[in-house]
């Protein structure tokens, strides 16, 4: 599980507090049920609006994705590939399809049954590529879908504190009400802006974060099993997706920087 995510937000929210009570304000003003309702149950709801019901399992998925990702291991990807060209090399490219059955991933996994099948290579790129692609969507669809609820957020905050002015305004002959009464109508600006800034962009970019690491990762298995299907030297294969890990990595930080020295 990748922390970042569930902390920053947390600490941005713990930081929200403490500037309040620093600035000698009650953070008990922030529980306004009315406000919290209309923010984050009206974004939600205007969110869901646009995109399919179908769709709705995949938001979910994406909110679990960014909470409980697991890094990517690519040191890990390329100990396997490059082990995978020895075999080819050693004992011929059928010897993988027993190998194949032991690999977790199933983007790799099938990548290496396409060369022990016999594909050619131009097919197998085309096919692989075509899976980054949808991959690729279905990070984007995620990622919009929060952004979207961190634009609708604060607009919706405005519209409770339009909604509590007015009630304001409808009870001005009550002058030592319309202190709290005013308070109480900006709380849901505030719960509009906090959440877009805190929650939802955060997971926004989180999640392209994770698109690009996966795609990154992608990238090199494509790279590692169009070698593998036209015989490339393990050794140069090595140094080729090397390329792909950051230089900690490369000169010995993570299991194939260790295996390359």
């Amino acid at each position: 599980m990748d922390i970042a995510t569930p902390l920053g937000i947390g600490l941005g929210l713990i930081f929200v507090i403490v500037s309040m009570v620093m600035d000698g304000g009650n953070p008990a003003t922030l529980i306004a049920p009315s406000a919290i309702l209309l923010v984050i149950g009206g974004t939600v709801a205007v969110s869901l609006a646009g995109i399919r019901f179908k769709e709705v399992s995949r938001v979910i998925g994406a909110l679990k994705a960014a909470i409980l990702a697991k890094p990517v291991t690519a040191d890990e990807t390329v100990v396997s590939l490059v082990r995978f060209a020895e075999m080819a090399r050693r004992e011929g490219v059928l010897a993988l399809e027993a190998a194949s059955k032991g690999i977790k991933d199933p983007f790799m996994k099938s990548g290496v049954q396409l060369v022990v099948d016999g594909v050619d290579g131009e097919k197998i790129q085309e096919i692989l590529e075509a899976d980054i692609d949808a991959m690729r969507a279905r990070h984007r669809q995620g990622a919009k879908f929060f952004r979207d609820m961190a634009g609708f957020s604060p607009t919706l905050g405005i519209l409770g504190t339009v909604m509590g002015l007015i009630h304001v305004l409808a009870n001005l002959s009550s002058p030592n009400t319309l202190g709290p009464a005013i308070s109480a109508a900006f709380t849901a600006t505030l719960w509009g802006v906090m959440t877009a800034n805190v929650i939802w962009l955060p997971i926004s970019n989180k999640l392209t974060n994770l698109a690009e690491h996966e795609h990154l990762a992608k990238r090199l298995v494509v790279d590692g099993i169009l070698a593998i299907q036209g015989g490339a030297s393990p050794r140069l294969l090595e140094q080729q997706l090397l390329t792909y890990l950051s230089p900690g990595d490369r000169s010995g930080g993570g299991k194939a920087g260790r295996k390359a020295a």
